[in-house]
């Protein structure tokens, strides 16, 4: 027989089971004993069984595609949109389309009919159309956890937020800073919260008080560049600042300029820039010097001048990981409570007086 003549029929045949149960063991649905399930798919291979993916479709009422919610912000932001990609280009390796679903969401049973599972990405707990999404009926992944109630089980990629705020926090200390400041993000996303529980953390393990102002999720340079302004004139002595939001670092410099901050070094004796760094628990004296880095890495940071140290989320990985856990949530090669970890790495720069 060839692929095109090898039918349900002749695999049940063959396997001494129904065409039913070749349906459903092909698909992974219905009870069908391991065993059972193993030879059907053995007897499938053997025979060269190939389905009608549209008459699959049809028949499991799928529609060979699959939603992506983002937060309302993410059109204007570089790492969104380098998620999107990954995630879009994973999904069709399955065959499966993309559809971007509108930040206000929809109705749960609408989007049910037209998708066949949902990718929602950096969901807040805030969000009123978060949890229509989640109780949509169809397997849903998020990217990073939902902090909110929900109804139904839901798979997760993660990453260690706070793990990467702490790297920065630490690597700025090293650099000699005594004094950091940290422009975090509002909101209840899980990037979010623990970003600001993070920057109260590691002051308290550190013995040191560390400046937290919070701005916009998606903050924009110029609004980073008024509160660095704020903050450097109400308190010189911060002689780091750390910026969350995606692209706002420009504005951090810009600030550091205007005041006349040397970015890169430190000032007051410590630091990059020939001196001895002040005893931990001390305050650096007031000085030309400021390290800034960011907690999204991107064209922003990578062209800045100087670059600045930042964290690289590598979006289009964690988007591709995101649709590869669905796609196999949807194939049944993972559980959907399944919860998979992203990784990210710490991109050393001028702005922090390193070599880069």
């Amino acid at each position: 027989m060839t692929s095109r003549t090898v039918t349900l029929l002749d695999v049940a045949r063959a396997a001494g089971v129904s065409k039913s149960t070749v349906s459903d063991a092909l698909q992974g649905s219905g009870r069908v004993a391991e065993a059972t399930r193993d030879r059907v798919r053995a007897v499938a291979e053997e025979l060269g069984y190939r389905p009608n993916s549209a008459a699959r479709r049809l028949r499991r009422a799928s529609t060979g595609a699959v939603g992506l919610h983002l937060p309302a912000t993410a059109t204007r932001l570089d790492y969104y949109m380098n998620l999107a990609f990954g995630a879009v280009e994973r999904a069709q390796e399955d065959g499966l389309d993309m559809v971007l679903l509108a930040p206000s969401g929809a109705a749960g049973g609408r989007i049910a009919s037209r998708v066949d599972g949902l990718l929602v990405i950096d969901p807040e707990a805030g969000d009123s159309a978060v949890p229509g999404l989640l109780d949509a009926g169809v397997p849903v992944v998020t990217g990073e956890r939902y902090l909110g109630p929900s109804a139904g089980p839901s798979a997760a990629v993660v990453c260690d937020n706070a793990a990467s705020l702490t790297a920065l926090l630490d690597h700025v200390t090293e650099r000699g800073a005594r004094r950091p400041a940290v422009l975090a993000p509002s909101g209840s996303s899980a990037w979010a919260t623990a970003l600001r529980a993070t920057a109260r953390s590691w002051g308290l393990a550190h013995g040191v008080e560390v400046a937290l102002r919070t701005v916009p999720f998606a903050a924009t340079p110029a609004e980073a560049e008024e509160t660095t302004r704020a903050l450097l004139t109400a308190d010189p002595a911060v002689d780091a600042v750390i910026c969350a939001p995606d692209g706002s670092a420009p504005g951090v410099l810009r600030a550091a300029t205007a005041l006349g901050r040397e970015v890169g070094t430190m000032g007051g004796g410590g630091g990059t820039g020939g001196g001895t760094p002040p005893e931990p628990g001390t305050i650096a004296r007031s000085g030309p010097g400021l390290l800034v880095a960011a907690c999204v890495d991107g064209p922003a940071t990578r062209g800045a001048q100087p670059p600045v140290t930042a964290v690289d989320l590598r979006p289009a990985a964690y988007g591709r990981a995101c649709a590869e856990l669905l796609c196999d949530i949807l194939a049944d090669r993972a559980a959907p409570d399944t919860v998979r970890r992203h990784a990210w790495s710490l991109e050393t720069r001028a702005s922090t007086g390193s070599p880069g």
